[in-house]
């Protein structure tokens, strides 16, 4: 892959000039599809639900994009370097965001649900906050809102440029989306993104978007866990997959296309290197599936850097994303070789910039 017109094409704009804000699910629409097709009605129709209630939001999401989103200001009381969360529930509909049922410093309540949402919300600051020195996902002390038990049998938890929002699942294929504190993380990152780099959501840059979120995803949780590289799973959504379910997680960052293989999921199809690159105009061409790539080559500088993965691996892919350098249509080569020059700058001649040019020459990305 070398030509950018495979990879790039040009997004809706905002009125105000920027490109607006995506719609981004944690499960893959391949996934989805999959369920949909399924002969049993208790697996498909979920999901068939699920795939219209994401097109709905996309579509809200657009709308949103043209007329402008409500600004967020935080609190009056609020401050600096301090969340400002607050859950709602949905009571099964989809009304966003639903009744307040939480706020910051409130005491945990009888929902597990909504405590685990209240709680990935504060992890997730705290890892931008005491790793990178970033208030909240915007860098000014965005308020942090999410939605807990959104729609019924709902089959994925989003960002949608605004807020979180979490289903609980269908009990067959998957579990309550807040149980996955990396699910947290990687949706709450897309704001991140956003605020940032804003990379284009189709083809590679919408491969390297989702493959941000899955890097800092899965380091907002060895963070929380004081996982080393070398203790971490790098398992993107374990834990929820049902009993029934031969799979581990959604995604494998260290060994792509391995973390599931089920009979009704069908095989993980991400590729590990770009020999296995899969071009396709499904999933805004495959950007949950590429993804695979990038994130492999996190994972491979991450363990030969060793210790914990998000002082270094991880400030190499923060100072890229927020570095100003880094196109909306970047293709991985791009970011590779920023990554590189990022390596020169912050650490000079040493192991860093070494181990970050052969985990990018291991999965075929080019940094020359």
């Amino acid at each position: 892959m070398t030509g950018r017109s495979l990879s790039a094409r040009v997004p809706d704009m905002t009125p105000h000039g920027g490109f607006q804000p995506v719609f981004c699910t944690i499960v893959p629409p391949h996934v989805l599809d999959r369920l949909a097709r399924n002969t049993d009605p208790v697996l498909a129709g979920p999901a068939r639900r699920t795939i219209q209630r994401d097109a709905a939001e996309r579509t809200r999401r657009g709308l949103t994009a043209v007329v402008g989103a409500p600004s967020v200001a935080p609190r009056a009381d609020a401050e600096p370097g301090k969340p400002q969360r607050t859950i709602y529930d949905a009571g099964h509909g989809t009304d966003l965001p639903g009744d307040q049922v939480r706020g910051e410093g409130d005491e945990p309540g009888q929902d597990a649900t909504v405590n685990r949402a209240y709680a990935g919300l504060g992890a997730t600051f705290e890892h931008y906050l005491e790793v990178y020195r970033r208030d909240s996902i915007d860098g000014a002390g965005l308020p942090l809102d999410a939605t807990v038990h959104y729609d019924r049998e709902y089959n994925n938890a989003f960002w949608n440029g605004e807020q979180m929002v979490f289903g609980d699942g269908d009990g067959e294929i998957f579990l309550d989306f807040t149980v996955a504190l990396d699910v947290i993380g990687h949706e709450l990152t897309h704001g991140v993104t956003q605020h940032t780099a804003n990379l284009t959501y189709y083809g590679q840059p919408g491969a390297l978007n989702e493959s941000v979120s899955d890097v800092f995803g899965s380091l907002i949780k060895q963070y929380a866990q004081g996982q080393t590289a070398a203790e971490a799973d790098w398992l993107i959504g374990a834990g929820l997959l049902a009993p029934r379910v031969t799979g581990e997680a959604l995604r494998s960052m260290k060994a792509p296309g391995t973390a599931y293989d089920d009979d009704v999921l069908g095989k993980d199809p991400q590729p590990a290197t770009m020999d296995d690159f899969v071009r396709t105009g499904r999933d805004n061409g495959g950007v949950h599936i590429n993804s695979g790539i990038p994130n492999h080559a996190f994972y491979l500088l991450a363990t030969a850097l060793g210790g914990h993965a998000w002082e270094r691996a991880g400030q190499l892919w923060y100072d890229v994303l927020t570095g100003g350098e880094l196109a909306e249509d970047a293709l991985f080569a791009d970011f590779a070789r920023l990554t590189v020059k990022a390596a020169r700058e912050r650490y000079g001649d040493g192991d860093e910039l070494e181990a970050v040019g052969k985990a990018w020459e291991q999965v075929g990305v080019r940094t020359l």
